[in-house]
Parts: C-alpha cells; sequence; structure tokens
C-alpha cells in the first residue's frame, strides 16, 4: 500500500497524491498506444458507451471495472510500508521517498526525465517508481511536464529554453542538492542536449592553498596561490553526472532509414523532409534538418558545437557519463544510426548480438570511446557539403559515450519497440523493464 506523507517543504498551492492513482483513462487501455494520444475512443457504443458513461460520471460501476483493468499495471510496485510522495504543480512531478524527505538527510540528486513528441510525464512513470524504490535515500525524480502533447511541435530550440526555465525552477524548489542527471526518451533527447546548454555555467571556487599554512609562509612560497580560482562546470548550479537518452534521433530523421516507417523507400523519405513541418511544426523541420532560420545551419548540425551563448558540447563534456540506447530493430520511429550515433559499418553485426541471463533484451554493450577516425572524406557536390550526418557524428563524438543496443525482437511487443524502451505503459511494454533496470544498475548515484 503506498501513502501521502505531508512535506510542508513546498508551497500549499501544489498538490499531493498517491501513486495508486490512475495516469491513463479507458481510452487509453482500449488503443493501441505509439506515443500519440486520441483524445476520444474512436467508438464510443455497446459495452464502450458504458464504461466510458460511467467513468466520465464517476459511477461506482466504472470506476470499478477501470480498477479491474489496470490492476497488476505496476506489480514491481515500492516495498511495502513505504510511503512515496509526488507534488505536482504545472512545472512536472516530483517523485522523493516521504520517510527520507521527512528526516534530516534530504537526497542530493536530481533526476530530471524528459518525455518525446506527443508525450507527457505520465510516460516515465515506471521508471520513476523503480528509481525511488532502488535509492530512496539519495535521489529526487523529477518528471517533466512543460513540453507536453502539441507543445511538442514547437520546435527543440524553444521547447528546450522551456525545459531550462522548467529544472532551474525545480533547482530553487529543493534546496539542499548537489547533482542533476537527465534521463530523456527519443525527441526528448534533443530537448535536453539544448536545455543543458542554455543551463551550462563555470562555478568560480578558491583553489587548493592550504590555510592552514602561516600567511608568511604563504606569501613566500606564492601570494598568488591565494586568490587562484579553480572552475567547475556546472548545469543549472549542479554537478552534472548522467546523460541519457533512449530512442532518440540525434542525428536528426533525415536520410536512409532514420525513420524506418518509410521502409526506407528514396521516395517516401525525400518526401518526408519536404512535409514533415505539415505533421509536426517546427520539430519536423528540425528533425529532417530543413530549417534555415535567418539563414543559419540546420539546428541540430549547430547543437554539435558550442556558441556564444550556447555551450552544447561543452556542458555534455561536463557530465561523467552519457548514454544512448538504441533499438537495433522494430524501432518504426527511430532509426538504430541516428539513436545509436554511429555511421551504417559500425553498427554491431548480428552474430555479435549476444544475450543476456539478467538483462534479456540488452543484446550488445559498448563502453565508448573518443572518435578515434576523423579522417573520412565528406560527400561533395561542387562545394556544397551533403554529408550532414557525418558532420553530427564527428561533433557528437568529440566525447565518449556508451551505447547499449536493445533488441525485442523474440517480444511480443516488438512492434511498439520505440515505446517499449522506456516502458511507457506497463500494460503494454512490459517487456522493457530489464532495459530500465539495467539503467537504474548502472546509474552513477
Amino acid at each position: 500500500m503506498i501513502t501521502v506523507a505531508k512535506l510542508p517543504l513546498h508551497p500549499p498551492s501544489q498538490i499531493s497524491r498517491t501513486l495508486c492513482t490512475p495516469r491513463f483513462s479507458v481510452k487509453a487501455v482500449l488503443s493501441f498506444n505509439l506515443g500519440i494520444r486520441s483524445t476520444k475512443p474512436r467508438k464510443k457504443g455497446g459495452f464502450l458507451r458504458l464504461i466510458w458513461a460511467d467513468y466520465e460520471s464517476g459511477t461506482s460501476g466504472g470506476m470499478e471495472l477501470l480498477r479491474k483493468l489496470t490492476r497488476g499495471c505496476f506489480p514491481d510496485s515500492p516495498k511495502k510500508g513505504q510511503k512515496v510522495e509526488v507534488e505536482s504543480d504545472n512545472g512536472g512531478e516530483d517523485f522523493f521517498d516521504a520517510a527520507t524527505a521527512e528526516s534530516k538527510v534530504r537526497p542530493q540528486h536530481l533526476v530530471i526525465m524528459v518525455n518525446g513528441l506527443a508525450g507527457s510525464a505520465a510516460d516515465w512513470r515506471y521508471a520513476a517508481e523503480q528509481f525511488v524504490k532502488r535509492v530512496p535515500d539519495k535521489i529526487i525524480v523529477h518528471r517533466s511536464e512543460c513540453n507536453t502533447s502539441k507543445l511538442t511541435f514547437d520546435g527543440v530550440d524553444l521547447m528546450g529554453e522551456r525545459l531550462a526555465e522548467e529544472v532551474v525552477n525545480v533547482v530553487k524548489n529543493w534546496p539542499g542538492l548537489h547533482k542533476i542527471s537527465f534521463v530523456a526518451h527519443s525527441l526528448g533527447g534533443l530537448i535536453a542536449r539544448y536545455a543543458i546548454g542554455r543551463l551550462f555555467e563555470l562555478s568560480a571556487r578558491i583553489g587548493n592553498a592550504d590555510q592552514n599554512e602561516p600567511s608568511s609562509v604563504l606569501e613566500a612560497n606564492n601570494s598568488a596561490k591565494l586568490h587562484e580560482l579553480c572552475y567547475e562546470a556546472r548545469i543549472a548550479g549542479l554537478e552534472p553526472v548522467n546523460f541519457i537518452t533512449f530512442a532518440t534521433p540525434h542525428l536528426g530523421s533525415r536520410g536512409h532509414k532514420q525513420l524506418p516507417l518509410l521502409c526506407g523507400l528514396p521516395f517516401l523519405e525525400r518526401s518526408a523532409s519536404q512535409t514533415a513541418h505539415w505533421i509536426a511544426g517546427r520539430s519536423g523541420k528540425h528533425l529532417f534538418l530543413t530549417d534555415n532560420d535567418n539563414g543559419k545551419p540546420p539546428l541540430l548540425l549547430r547543437m554539435v558545437e558550442d556558441s556564444d551563448d550556447l555551450k552544447f558540447m561543452s556542458a555534455l563534456q561536463a557530465f561523467k557519463r552519457r548514454v544512448a540506447y538504441a533499438n537495433a530493430n522494430y524501432d518504426h520511429i527511430v532509426g538504430w544510426r541516428t539513436s545509436s550515433i554511429r555511421r551504417q559499418d559500425e553498427l554491431p553485426k548480428a552474430k555479435l548480438l549476444l544475450k543476456n541471463e539478467k538483462y534479456p533484451h540488452i543484446v550488445h554493450v559498448d563502453q565508448g570511446s573518443m572518435e578515434a577516425n576523423n579522417s573520412r572524406s565528406l560527400s561533395m557536390v561542387g562545394t556544397e557539403v551533403i554529408d550532414l550526418e557525418e558532420e553530427m557524428i564527428r561533433g557528437l563524438t568529440q566525447v565518449p559515450w556508451e551505447r547499449i543496443d536493445v533488441s525485442f525482437q523474440k517480444s511480443t511487443q516488438r512492434y511498439v519497440a520505440h515505446n517499449t524502451i522506456q516502458v511507457n505503459r506497463y500494460w503494454l511494454n512490459s517487456d522493457g523493464a530489464d532495459v530500465v533496470q539495467h539503467m537504474i544498475d548502472n546509474f552513477i548515484v
């Protein structure tokens, strides 16, 4: 039984609620979810009409059926007697262990979870619960909700600015934090990369001069040491630790098989580049590298280097770990190359994809290294460089990445692999639980 503990730390305007409150409705349970939600069931007749009417009116019949439908959706719930608090406001939800929060020792590590295209904070509910269960005394999980539903069509830059502002507010709301990590799914990985570029800063501190030495000795050695400054990289004023993405199109969706839904057909891929903005707005332009704001290069290309006010690569480099989880197959939304930041000939061969008993869907682990070969020639047409993907790979691999390849090939949930990799909804994506476990087990706290 999960209970709610009162915590006076937060403003009274915030709403506390238990984790067992259903986060999805009958319409979600009865629909096939690929990450884009409908607002109503396609058909409300007969049995479904009765369920829906009872649910919306709050009568006992519909609510009882809803409880039966959702029972067991989160079987790996917090331990018996463990209190888990959820603080909700317009900026998302904070998950934390209530008993720890009420003690004198507060968690010092903030984990920001970011949803993908047309998603919401609910997409990371399962993983957030597992985090709090495993390390209740060390972390606070914040599921971002500043970019939800149609807001995810506004473009990576605008969404990144919103996320950066939200993170700043969360940090202010939790005094005593020292560390920060990001966990993002799909488009959320690009949003997070933009946000950390905005939040990056160098924090100055006094050097390691020995304050126990007599002042005369210090002056004799080198008086300048008294004023020596050391600079430490910070994200929103906190120490950056883990930057983790799940099925994120780091290289965009433009190119051969970067959007597997198009079956690798050149005609469809060219058409998608020209029409993506009709479906996904500015985000579509950014994903297909067709944006040309004020004559600037595509945003994703600019995000592989630092600019005057946005330190994209310095921010990435500041994290102790950068991890890319990628679906090796059956992800119809994001291709293997773009989600793992690799060239085609760098993808592991099928015979190398070995199974892990503890994590059955983790088929390959590359601990990562700095880009070893930057001498590859770029494709040229006259003086115009057309291989934007190669430029992005070169930029992003200036820092090492751990690459975790995932396969749901033998799973009945393989056709929704894009959401299964993060356990978007447990009842539909439960086979991805071992991937979430792998992420938590290797997380630097």
